[in-house]
């Protein structure tokens, strides 16, 4: 205003509007702004030119800083209404003022907040006159437009709610719109404020605004694309995250914007690819969850439209991570629900997936598919239910108990579902077999799971009675085999519950349960323990079900309930109402309490809730109308009512009692009417269950019963027969007086002519078994003469000729079929007997010996095919197994009958084997035939079908298993530890293997193979995975046996050493393949069966071994702790004795040997490494030793060659090279560590030769001549900080006086310095050789003269000095230490430095001595390189000779020296050549009587002996190392003479 009046701008106010100033009171200036804004409303646009002046006016910040809002919002609405009049230019020209102006305009939209406020409509009107005439469109153009419009963004998505209608939201869209399309360029800033509405947590806070910002997002897609695809490639792929606000929601944000437009994201996505394949896990993580749900949200084209990025993510599905991996099986329920198309690819790889090594995988690829199977049956594939029905059999209980659990939901929801879908219901239809296939797993948890998935998913127990036993008549005629046997498992394991149950609430009735009355608490124990295990977590069950029966003995109320859910009258109502009374006295329930869940595990395995006496009499409701015909129910099923009936035999097995009623007996024997023979033997083994004292109970129906029970004995089928006699045992009380009739209809029916002859054969067998005293004359007279003599002896019949081992039964003639029930009714009449006091036990048991020993065929006729001898000699089999069920008849079967019935295992027929197995099996399992039938399992191991090794195996497994079972549930069983511990199965079957036919004599190679195979097939179910196996034991055992001799054939050598091969054979098994020696402690000594066994003879030890060469056992690595025994072998076979050492409940094996132990692989035994290693390592050592010695040749040979002309000119110039150093040459290799042994020679008047040589036992010394060794002095080196004298022996050509021979390559465990010289003259007769000429001079005086020349002329020699010397290596070229052109010659050495130099070399190999003495490593083929030591590390400062210090250190003894004081040199030679004490003995060296330890003096006038020791010597050296270099040397120490 002031501007404008100041410019001279006059200011024009429409019609009727008063003027503005700012000395008007508010009230007034309202008013005027009131009318103003009227003004403005109706104005239009032509005549706007003369009120630009009132705009800039209404612009001042006196208007719009007003205190009033009121004056504010006019002022406002005027400016708003300006830009309309005035548009498209508006009267505002400066850039600063229009900044200010829209601010101040948007400050004003604030009042939209809320829309109850009287002003709403003026702020509405703002708004919409905004929107309308797009004002902000004007800030486009301004510098700073961005800043207004992201205070415009924030201001509109701040205040929109939802009491906004949608016009509100309309107007602001249209106001926000424009400024994204038509601007230039959109911020970040901008972009942030718009993206932040649309996650979390905006997006759940405000949800109005969250649609306001997708609405904007569909406006503008297009021109906000590439603003938002600029922000995620810096953020995917540059890391450019810090500017914007959202950076740290990139998925999420990728995911709704997919959702609201997914056009923005075009360029994007293909960025996600390297996202899935990125190495930060968390990353990989993200992505994958991103576009899995992506992908498989409704109608997502997503995956069609960007394959490349689909197929990367199917990819995750193998990712490395196991989250990553989840995740996508997590999503995959959702591609199965909503993408069809893609659900081929996704079952691919929830195939993979289903098999996953991490267990929540499967456990996600379970609840995955369960779900969608829920949601959608339909669109779960049957491929996908095959997973589930893989994962019940998985190796973790959760997930089995998922899967099932799963299963049996969706089973019941499908058989529930109304109206009935047979099509969906023939899919699941597997689902109940699968189920009780569970049971046949051995954990408790997953019974108990079955039980629970079958009560209430299967057959539910809460239908009503009549439609649950409907169901359960369906569901069992449609079971498969294995699942029938399920189920009665199932009734059979809650009826032991039940009974046990009922017997501990009788002991506590007897209120009897305190802690002072001890016998019942041992009885009342061993029922806790029994239901414990019947319960997960035994040991903790049992600890539960203690309190539980404290519960019971103190609240007399729940143990009157918990008796009446053990009742047959317990109906299932008053179960489950018992069983909920039960629980709510017990605690609460939830996880934690562990009690709660204990015992209502045990009421859910005793509570009846499925069977009472309404439903039995349902079910026979139901079978009697199929079985008559008049229902329709059991359409389509096989028959139904044989299944029918078998379900009613299950029943009356579980739940006798409530068979009991007129009506359901009445129906019974309307079945024993029937046509179907079948149904009648069904029914009367349910008469067999359920009539116990009938005649008492109800006697109308036993008078109807007796006569249809024995009309079924005379003139039925056998089967009927069969059990209509054992009917009539169970319901009558005078059962001789019924079967009286019976037995004379049967004497007049024994007549192959007869139509019931076989029924005749079977009902006289029964009732000799049921009445064995009653008929006894009578029936013995039958056996002998009708039986025997006119039925097994006789061959009446030819059968039909046939190439087959084996047919079906209808095949079978009728006399084959009598001689099989004939050999029936002989065994049922000896049990009936139980005793052998007429020898007819013995004489049956020869009759079926030889019906075996003959194939079948009896009287070896030859009328009666392969298929029928093969059922005959089975027949026989088996019934000799029925009578060894009977403990007097068991005693009685002789070793040769026992022999042939075992061999039935390996019959040539098939069936033979395997229903003899089985039926060996059944009596072993039921604890009825003696211990030693199990051996003939060890028979199978030759059978040549793998799955009938398998089979018996598992027979084996089970039967070890059942006993050790037995022994700790019945801890009084053990004074019958013989019978029953199944390891003592090892001597029945060693005895048995002996006498197998095949084993002609106890070396037979291949007999003696197999032989081992049964062995091994018998031991390691015993052995492996076996807590309680003892080696010890079974060793014991199997040494016991070879102190004896075989019963059977006592003075039978070759039968005796069959017996003891089979026992090494054992032994060695029970050794090689044991995997610990620490064992528990036996009891008591093994016992041996005393019908097998000859009482061992206490002054025998048989020792020998009995095996032929090729059986050799390796025993395995053992611990260190544990001294390992020798293994049998052949042909010698070391004793062994066994002390068992005693540690708490350990034994610790020791093995002394009475005898020196022999390494039986004659190779030097190592702790550590193994036998292949070690020939390895030999074979490596023994190459790189010949390409070594093969190049020493070839230096040897250069070097010979090249010193053979200057070797003369090199000793004339001696004299002038002395003192100084020789040529450096490599340090010789170190030595093994092992003890050296020493030759050592004394000389009077001259320091002794020591020669350590390589090997054990004690130095051996030896004498050396002067004449056999070339003296040499080193030069001084730089590495060696004393002096010394080297020897180089030279290799003498043919062997000649005074000439010796190389002694092996020389070495020492440190630096050892030579000094070379010239031998000098001698003026004995016995001239000396040098370099292969004779000299004038004797050796001893040539020595003399140059170590006197020596001492003279050494500059060294003054005692301040130190002096190093080289570590040089054995040259083999002659005498030769040069460096540059001197070297030594054969100058004379004085003895003043030849005193020096022994002294320096005393003190040095002293050391030497004792580092090698200390090593302790392997011997070494090759001399070893050692690093020379630091010249300052072994400086000694040389002495005088004759001084006290020279002589102790000189004179001490290294550990491997003997006790006498005496110089050593070391000289190890390579270890195949090492000279040993033998070697040196051979060669003469130590003769009379010289011990070890001796010094072995050479006389200074043995002139003639001397020379031959050392040849002798020399001859044993060469021969040991001939293929060392040619000359050799060894280390001198000097000692001082004693005078």
């Amino acid at each position: 205003m002031s501007k404008a009046v100041s410019t001279g701008t006059k200011v024009v106010y429409p019609p009727g509007c008063k003027e503005l100033s700012e000395d008007i009171g508010k009230d007034e200036l309202v008013r005027r702004l009131k009318a103003l804004a009227r003004a403005f409303q109706d104005m239009s646009q032509e005549e706007n030119e003369q009120y630009s002046g009132l705009a800039l006016t209404l612009a001042t910040e006196y208007y719009m800083d007003h205190s009033s809002k009121d004056v504010r919002l006019l002022i406002a609405c005027c400016i708003a209404d300006v830009f309309r009049i005035f548009a498209p230019d508006a009267p505002y020209k400066e850039q600063s003022l229009l900044k200010e102006i829209f601010m101040f305009l948007i400050k004003q939209l604030r009042g939209l907040e809320d829309p109850n406020t009287a002003s709403f409509k003026r702020y509405f009107y703002l708004l919409e006159n905004l929107a309308w005439v797009k004002s902000f469109n004007i800030c486009i153009e301004l510098d700073d437009n961005q800043e207004i419009f992201c205070s415009l963004f924030k201001l509109m998505f701040s205040i929109v709610n939802e009491s906004h209608y949608s016009k509100v939201q309309n107007f602001m869209l249209d106001l926000m719109t424009p400024l994204i399309t038509e601007a230039d360029s959109v911020s970040q800033e901008l972009l942030d404020i718009i993206l932040l509405n649309i996650i979390e947590p905006r997006k759940s806070h405000n949800k109005v605004a969250y649609t306001m910002a997708k609405d904007l997002l569909r406006r503008t897609s297009n021109a906000i694309e590439p603003y938002i695809q600029a922000f995620f490639n810096n953020a995917l792929m540059l890391g450019k995250t810090s500017e914007s606000e959202v950076s740290e929601h990139l998925f999420e944000l990728i995911y709704e914007l997919n959702n609201i437009s997914p056009n923005v994201l075009l360029a994007v996505l293909p960025q996600l690819e390297f996202k899935l394949k990125s190495n930060d896990e968390s990353e990989r993580k993200s992505v994958t969850r991103l576009l899995a749900k992506m992908f498989s949200e409704p109608h997502s084209e997503l995956a069609n439209q960007n394959k490349p990025l689909w197929k990367c993510f199917l990819g995750r599905f193998n990712d490395i991570s196991i989250t990553v991996r989840t995740i996508c099986v997590q999503y995959s329920q959702h591609f199965i629900l909503n993408h069809p198309t893609h659900v081929r690819e996704i079952t691919e790889h929830l195939k993979a997936r289903q098999h996953d090594p991490e267990e929540t995988v499967r456990m996600e690829v379970v609840g995955c598919i369960l779900n969608a199977a829920k949601k959608d049956f339909l669109s779960v594939s049957d491929e996908l239910l095959e997973f589930i029905k893989e994962r019940t059999l998985d190796k973790k209980f959760k997930i089995r108990r998922e899967a099932l659990l799963g299963l049996g939901a969706l089973y019941k929801r499908i058989s529930q579902r109304e109206p009935f879908d047979a099509h969906f219901m023939e899919r699941v239809t597997w689902i109940k077999d699968k189920v009780l296939h569970a049971y046949y797993q051995q954990s408790v948890d997953d019974r108990l799971l079955v039980e629970r998935v079958f009560n209430t998913c299967i057959v539910p127990y809460t239908l009503p009675s009549e439609e649950r036993m409907r169901k359960l008549y369906l569901l069992y005629a449609s079971l498969d085999d294995y699942a029938v046997k399920a189920f009665n498992e199932v009734l059979k394991a809650q009826l032991n519950v039940r009974n046990c149950l009922e017997q501990l609430v009788d002991l506590l009735d007897q209120d009897l349960y305190d802690e002072g009355k001890a016998p019942t608490l041992s009885m009342i124990n061993p029922k806790l323990v029994t239901l414990a295990r019947c319960l997960p977590d035994s040991v903790k069950a049992l600890e539960r079900l203690k309190k539980f029966s404290n519960t019971m003995w103190e609240d007399q109320r729940i143990r009157q309930v918990v008796k009446i859910l053990c009742s047959p009258e317990c109906t299932c109502k008053k179960a489950e109402d018992a069983v909920k009374e039960v629980l709510k006295k017990v605690g609460n329930p939830n996880p934690q309490n562990v009690y709660y869940t204990t015992v209502k595990a045990l009421l859910e395995r005793t509570a009846p809730v499925m069977i009472d006496k309404m439903a039995i009499q349902m079910v026979v409701h139901h079978v009697s109308d199929v079985v008559v015909g008049i229902s329709d129910m059991a359409e389509g099923i096989p028959k139904a009512g044989e299944k029918g009936m078998q379900l009613l035999l299950a029943l009356s097995w579980a739940f006798p009692k409530h068979f009991d009623a007129d009506e359901v007996f009445g129906q019974l024997i309307v079945f024993l009417k029937n046509e179907d023979d079948i149904i009648v033997d069904l029914t009367l083994q349910i008469f067999a269950n359920t009539g116990h004292n009938l005649q008492e109970r109800f006697p109308a129906v036993f008078s109807s019963l007796l006569p249809v029970l024995q009309s079924l004995a005379k003139l039925g089928t056998p089967k009927q027969a069969k059990h209509a006699i054992r009917c009539i045992g169970v319901i009558c009380e005078n059962k001789e007086a019924a079967l009286t009739q019976v037995f004379e209809h049967i004497k007049k029916s024994l007549n192959p002519d007869s139509a019931n002859y076989l029924t005749s054969i079977v009902a006289l067998g029964h009732i000799a078994q049921l009445c064995p005293q009653e008929f006894a004359s009578d029936i013995k007279s039958i056996v002998s003469k009708v039986i025997v003599k006119e039925l097994l002896m006789q061959d009446r019949t030819e059968g039909p000729m046939t190439s087959e081992s084996w047919y079906s039964d209808h095949r079978v003639t009728e006399e084959t079929q009598s001689k099989i029930q004939a050999l029936k009714m002989l065994v049922r009449w000896l049990q009936g007997l139980k005793s052998n006091a007429t020898n007819s036990g013995s004489s049956t048991l020869r009759l079926l010996h030889n019906v075996i020993i003959h194939d079948g065929d009896l009287m070896e006729h030859g009328k009666i095919n392969k298929p029928e001898l093969a059922r005959l000699r089975l027949e026989a089999g088996c019934c000799m197994l029925k009578m060894a069920e009977e403990p007097a008849y068991a005693e009685i079967v002789t070793r040769e009958q026992f022999q042939t019935m075992a061999l039935l295992i390996n019959d040539s027929c098939y069936e033979v084997r395997l229903r003899f197995a089985q039926k060996l099996n059944k009596g072993l399992l039921s604890l009825r035939l003696p211990l030693e039938y199990m051996s003939i399992f060890s028979l199978a191991a030759n059978d040549p079908l793998k799955e009938r090794r398998v089979q018996v195996k598992s027979f084996l497994a089970a039967n070890i298993q059942k006993r050790r079972e037995y022994l700790r549930q019945n801890p009084s069983a053990g004074a019958k530890m013989f019978s029953l511990l199944p390891d003592y199965v090892l001597p029945y079957t060693v005895h048995l293997l002996a006498h197998d036919p095949d084993l002609k004599t106890h070396d037979h190679l291949e007999a003696l193979t197999n032989i081992k195979d049964c062995l091994w097939f018998i031991l390691e179910p015993l052995m492996t995975k076996n807590d309680d196996y003892n080696y010890n034991f079974y060793r014991r055992m199997l040494q016991n046996i070879k102190q004896t001799k075989d019963v059977q054939g006592p003075d039978d050598e070759e039968m005796n050493k069959k017996l003891y091969a089979v026992c090494d054979l054992a032994l060695g098994l029970v050794l090689t393949k044991t995997t610990s020696f620490v064992l528990k402690e036996s009891k008591a000594e093994p016992l041996l069966p005393s019908k097998l066994f000859a009482k061992p003879d206490k002054d025998f030890s048989n020792t020998d071994s009995y095996l032929p060469k090729e059986f050799q056992f390796d025993a395995p690595k053992v611990q260190k702790e544990i001294i390992e025994g020798l293994i049998p072998s052949a042909p010698q076979r070391l004793s062994k004795i066994y002390k068992p050492v005693t540690q708490g409940t350990t034994t610790t094996i020791i093995v002394e040997s009475p005898k020196p132990v022999i390494n039986l692989t004659a190779r030097t035994p190592k702790k550590k490494d193994l036998e292949e290693k070690l020939k390895a390592e030999r074979k490596e050592k023994r190459e790189k030793e010949r390409e070594e010695k093969e190049r020493a040749k070839r230096e040897m040979k250069e070097k010979k060659a090249q010193n053979k002309g200057k070797r003369r000119a090199a000793q004339d110039s001696a004299s002038n090279t002395e003192g100084e150093s020789s040529p450096e040459k490599p340090p010789p290799k170190q030595g093994s560590g092992k003890r050296a042994k020493t030759i050592t020679v004394k000389k009077k008047g001259d320091a002794p030769f020591m020669k350590p040589i390589k090997g054990k036992g004690s130095p051996v010394k030896s004498p050396i001549t002067q004449k056999q060794l070339k003296v040499t002095r080193s030069k001084a080196s730089p590495r060696s900080p004393s002096k010394s004298i080297r020897v180089n022996f030279k290799k003498a050509s043919p062997l000649k006086r005074g000439r010796g021979r190389p002694a092996g390559r020389a070495n020492s465990a440190g630096p050892s310095p030579s000094v070379s010289s010239a031998s000098s003259q001698s003026s004995s007769p016995k001239k000396s050789t040098v370099n292969g000429k004779k000299t004038g001079k004797s050796t001893q005086e040539s020595v003399t003269a140059t170590r006197k020349r020596a001492a003279e002329e050494s500059p060294e020699s003054s005692p301040g000095k130190r002096s190093r010397t080289s570590d040089t290596s054995v040259d083999s070229s002659p005498v030769k230490r040069q460096r540059g052109a001197a070297h030594t010659g054969s100058r004379k050495v004085t003895r003043a430095e030849l005193a020096k130099q022994s002294e320096s070399s005393d003190n040095q190999n002293s050391e030497t001595s004792e580092t090698e003495s200390s090593q302790n490593s392997r011997p070494s083929s090759r001399l070893r390189s050692a690093p020379p030591p630091s010249p300052a590390s072994k400086t000694v400062k040389p002495t005088r000779s004759t001084s006290k210090e020279s002589r102790q250190a000189s004179d001490s003894p290294s550990p491997t020296a003997s006790r006498k004081k005496q110089t050593k040199i070391t000289d190890i030679l390579p270890k195949k050549t090492a000279v040993t004490r033998r070697n040196v003995r051979r060669a003469g060296t130590l003769s009379n009587g010289t011990s070890d330890g001796d010094d072995v003096q050479t006389p200074e006038t043995d002139s003639q002996e001397s020379p031959d020791k050392a040849e002798a010597l020399s001859r044993a050296i060469q021969a040991a190392g001939e293929d060392n270099s040619e000359q050799e040397t060894i280390v001198i120490r000097r000692r001082n003479r004693r005078k």
